[in-house]
């Protein structure tokens, strides 16, 4: 009689480790995120523990039910500490991410500071200077503006861009050659295409006025080529309002 239970009991407990061997390779195809040819370690040991309390507890039956809810709580922990290590790692890069953003943050705090503080050393310098200016030569009967001269305005015209309130004056001139209403027109021409230089380095149309003197104030004798150089130009005048006039508009 007692060999007979024990046989069955033997017989029993080899069905439940077949049973196990069977849930092993099951629970191992579930648990996507882990490589293939390896079964979770912690669904293993789930089995075995659940295998040897619940055949102390209740046979072979016991060890069946044992390794089976040992092995689902077993592979439940592990995916639990999968989703826990991913999360961290997804955290470690946010983290990284926050901390380059608020480097480049950093860098670009600075640079703003140091054109800030640059543009008021500028503003001082033009308001203890109140003007700066260049004269644009040109030559005879000829309104373009002449190629060394082009990096000098586009400075100028870069500089007053950034100086909301100043105002960049031009008057054309021309020498005591020819027709009063021809050089009327060359010297607004010449005046016109200085304006365009400084308008291509970013400073407003609107904040440049333009006048025409044509002949009228040359002063050079007659035949006096040299005298005719001069007279040929255009004066270019950055100005900056005084103290008064700000206060007064403001």
């Amino acid at each position: 009689m007692n060999a007979s239970r024990s046989g069955l009991r033997a017989g029993a407990l080899g069905v439940a480790l077949l049973a196990c061997g069977a849930t092993l390779p099951a629970l191992a195809g579930e648990a996507g995120a882990q490589p293939p040819g390896e079964g979770s370690k912690q669904a293993n040991i789930g089995i075995v523990t659940g295998l040897a309390v619940g055949a102390a507890a209740g046979g072979p039956l016991g060890a069946i039910l044992g390794a089976a809810a040992g092995a689902v709580l077993g592979d439940h922990y592990h995916r639990q500490q999968q989703t826990a290590a991913a999360l961290s790692a997804d955290l470690s890069k946010s983290e990284a991410d926050r901390a380059r953003l608020a480097h480049s943050m950093s860098e670009l705090d600075a640079s703003l500071s140091r054109v800030q503080s640059h543009d008021a050393q500028l503003g001082e310098t033009l308001v203890q200077t109140d003007e700066l200016g260049l004269d644009v030569g040109f030559r005879t009967n000829d309104d373009a503006v002449p190629v060394q001269t082009m990096a000098p305005l586009l400075k100028l015209g870069a500089l007053a861009a950034t100086l909301p309130q100043s105002v960049v004056h031009l008057a054309g001139y021309a020498d005591p050659r020819g027709s009063d209403a021809y050089n009327d027109e060359l010297s607004l021409r010449r005046a016109q295409g200085v304006a365009a230089v400084l308008t291509s380095a970013g400073l407003p149309a609107a904040r440049i006025v333009i006048e025409a003197h044509g002949k009228s104030e040359s002063q050079s004798a007659a035949g006096d080529l040299d005298g005719y150089a001069f007279d040929r130009r255009v004066t270019v005048r950055l100005q900056q309002p005084v103290a008064a006039e700000v206060a007064s508009r403001e």
